[in-house]
């Protein structure tokens, strides 16, 4: 890691840090860079777009390309069912995490919740 790429690392974890949500908490406590946020939010509008276009998808599709961005948790499901299941209690990509995770049985106390 070049001393700016460390820099940047550094300045974006202080501002998770500020931030103090529960989103930007489980990004620092996974360590993910500011590179790697912008490339899972733009996972989640990928597959926003595909579920609005109707097209089919499924969480092992999902993971994957959560995975590619972020290759530190390939194979890590947990991490991206939680990115996925805070996102939806906060207002964000609901539909991504609703179709893709909704159905599965150890979701199903915290869809009855809501």
């Amino acid at each position: 890691m070049s001393v700016e790429e460390r820099l940047d690392f550094l300045e974006f974890r202080q501002e998770l840090l500020f931030e103090n949500s529960d989103y930007s908490r489980l990004l620092f406590e996974y360590r993910i860079t500011r590179n790697q946020s912008r490339a899972i939010a733009d996972v989640f509008d990928e597959f926003r777009s595909m579920i609005e276009n109707g097209e089919r998808v499924h969480h092992g599709s999902f993971e994957q390309r959560i995975y590619d961005e972020v290759p530190q948790y390939s194979g890590n499901y947990h991490f991206v069912e939680a990115l996925s299941q805070e996102n939806h209690r906060t207002g964000h990509w609901e539909e991504v995490f609703e179709t893709l995770y909704g159905d599965m049985p150890k979701f199903q106390t915290y869809m009855n919740s809501i």
